[in-house]
């Protein structure tokens, strides 16, 4: 069976880098798991993934938690929030298409900005929450 957690980034990646609105923001399909040596600011990493069993007595099932990380480096935090925002808009309760699995729900959690200790970088943390079951 294909790892859930992964055909899910799959999806996430395609559904945010198809995305005009974030990509404008951007300056191009800036998401990036590696990002590149020459990568400039703006851009979107993905961060720590978490799953979980979300099994019940007669369904398989996983929960998956999904970090996103905006990197700004425009003075004030009006950018990384736009982005944020973008982010959110693309991807709460967004129907993806997953490979081997089926997706119950994608949801919203959280987000904090916070300055990176460098003092000019604007650090975005998105949190999603999605729960799979094979198909």
């Amino acid at each position: 069976m294909a790892s859930a957690a992964y055909e899910l980034q799959k999806a996430l990646f395609a559904a945010l880098t198809a995305n005009t609105s974030l990509t404008t923001l951007l300056g191009g399909a800036k998401v990036y798991d590696d990002v590149p040596r020459s990568a400039a600011l703006p851009y979107v990493t993905f961060g720590q993934s978490t799953l979980r069993d979300w099994s019940t007595g007669s369904d398989i099932g996983f929960e998956h938690l999904i970090t996103l990380h905006v990197w700004s480096a425009v003075n004030g935090d009006r950018e990384a929030h736009q982005i944020m925002g973008a982010i959110r808009d693309c991807l709460h309760d967004a129907a993806l298409v997953i490979t081997a699995h089926r997706l119950i729900n994608l949801r919203f959690e959280f987000s904090d900005l916070v300055r990176d200790p460098d003092g000019e970088t604007s650090h975005g943390i998105v949190r999603y929450r999605a729960v799979l079951e094979p198909v």
